[in-house]
């Protein structure tokens, strides 16, 4: 079959696609910018790539009008303050434009609305539901609760609370039952609900066999990985103080902070499981579920992660916008040193942040990573997906990753921790010279205020940190 994939460099996308190409359909995938697509060599052949922007509708036409079935996996709910607007505008939009299409499919994955007080994030994910079900072909619904996989936000996030945290003081909340899924699971409903007329025009709830209170989901966690953890939950935390608490003690943003606690107090559980039935499925327990990611992460093979999404930053950027370092009106930061081994000085750009760190002055890049949180930035604790491989969109602690090509030599970071202007790191290799280049750009005076500022620090962290990529 001829597919539409939109949501392709998401994090559920990015799985979903390889597991369509083996079934021997060919996916079209629909990105809003191809600079942030990189899939596979292998996958290639099978694919092909549209500019698509859900919110511009003239966009749209780029779909082919000989598509059978079509994916919607995207959301926005940490990109803006008025993201539901923003999702039902995109429903609205790609409904209007699959209707001009052969496609006789469209399956949506949502999140589990089955209780009558919802959070501004699962009505959201409702409305765009009613929005999509208006088309002229048949909509499949799977509505999941808590994803579990290496590099989803909620693993994260428990990964992050129990790593960290011996004691927890936590808010009720955290007694709240919900029924988690794999994300191994989540592909298999995805694939195998494909044109099986037996979920035309029908929604499923999707979970695993557990019902676990988001306390019981800490502990086991805790438990898999060998720690003894004791969480304590008090009445008097408010949502607002819950969020503080999730932003700074998880690799979260705030936006992405209040959507979650908000959604953590309506329970999440499937009304049935005759879904398991219609597509053959058993869903893994959550025990299993956390063994599969440690195993994937043990072994560097995260395939996707949520950080990786521009909306785990502080804005919405396009990076096409960015790829062009200015210099009209920029402080510039250059740094040129010689090296012996071309391979060893790219394989160390390669592996720079996340648990590597940053080659020298590592307390003051992670305390400048505090600063960023207490503002509302990102600081580090995004860390970066894989250990040794960068690809344009990733995420790399506070940076963006804009350009990275290791023939060429070339690392190109944009930064999204809090600032009064913008700021570009650069390395580029020439012959056998290592150019390390930081632009900034100021904007106003307090733009000006701050690189002065921080200028002492350039002089010995950017220089030691070069010594030490080229030795």
């Amino acid at each position: 079959m001829k597919l539409l994939l939109t949501g392709a460099t998401g994090y559920i996308g990015k799985r979903l696609l390889p597991v369509l190409i083996a079934q021997g359909h060919h996916v079209v995938c629909g990105v809003r910018d191809p600079k942030r697509f990189n899939p596979p060599e292998s996958l290639i052949a099978s694919i092909s790539v549209i500019t698509i922007d859900l919110l511009d509708e003239a966009s749209l036409d780029n779909i082919p009008t000989d598509i059978e079935a079509a994916y919607y996996l995207v959301h926005s709910m940490s990109a803006s303050s008025d993201y539901q607007d923003l999702e039902k505008q995109s429903a609205i939009y790609f409904r209007e434009a699959i209707n001009k299409t052969n496609a006789k499919q469209v399956i949506y994955l949502s999140g589990i609305v089955n209780g009558d007080q919802l959070s501004e994030h699962l009505n959201s994910r409702q409305t765009v539901e009613h929005e999509l079900n208006k088309g002229t072909y048949s909509l499949t619904t799977l509505r999941a609760g808590i994803i579990i996989g290496s590099g989803s936000a909620s693993f994260e996030i428990i990964r992050d609370l129990v790593e960290k945290l011996p004691v927890m003081i936590t808010p009720r909340w955290l007694n709240t039952k919900c029924q988690p899924i794999g994300i191994t699971d989540v592909i298999s409903f995805l694939c195998k609900a494909l044109n099986h007329k037996e979920t035309f025009g029908k929604n499923f709830d999707i979970g695993g066999p557990d019902i676990l209170t988001y306390k019981e989901m800490l502990l086991q966690f805790a438990e898999a990985r060998g720690l003894k953890r004791y969480i304590y939950i008090v009445p008097v935390m408010t949502p607002r103080l819950s969020s503080y608490w999730l932003y700074f003690v998880t690799s979260t943003s705030y936006k992405l902070a209040i959507a979650l606690v908000n959604s953590m107090k309506v329970e999440v559980i499937c009304r049935d499981n005759r879904i398991n039935d219609i597509l053959d499925i058993t869903p893994v327990s959550y025990k299993e579920a956390l063994s599969k990611a440690f195993k994937k992460i043990e072994t560097n093979e995260i395939i996707s992660s949520w950080k990786d999404a521009l909306s785990s930053g502080t804005m919405n950027i396009n990076m096409s916008d960015f790829i062009q370092i200015p210099t009209h009106g920029c402080f510039i930061d250059k740094r040129e040193k010689t090296f012996a081994n071309r391979d060893e000085a790219i394989d160390r750009i390669w592996r720079i942040g996340g648990e590597t760190g940053w080659y020298y002055g590592n307390r003051l890049w992670k305390l400048r990573g505090f600063v960023d949180k207490l503002y509302g930035g990102v600081g580090l604790r995004r860390g970066r997906t894989h250990l040794d491989e960068l690809f344009p969109g990733d995420a790399l602690d506070f940076w963006r990753v804009l350009y990275a090509n290791k023939e060429e030599g070339r690392l190109l970071l944009f930064a999204e921790m809090k600032l009064p202007g913008d700021a570009w790191l650069e390395f580029k290799i020439k012959d056998n010279t290592l150019v390390q280049t930081a632009t900034f750009r100021p904007v106003g005076l307090s733009g000006r205020l701050y690189w002065y500022s921080v200028l002492p620090f350039h002089g010995f962290i950017f220089k030691n940190m070069l010594n030490s990529i080229t030795a």
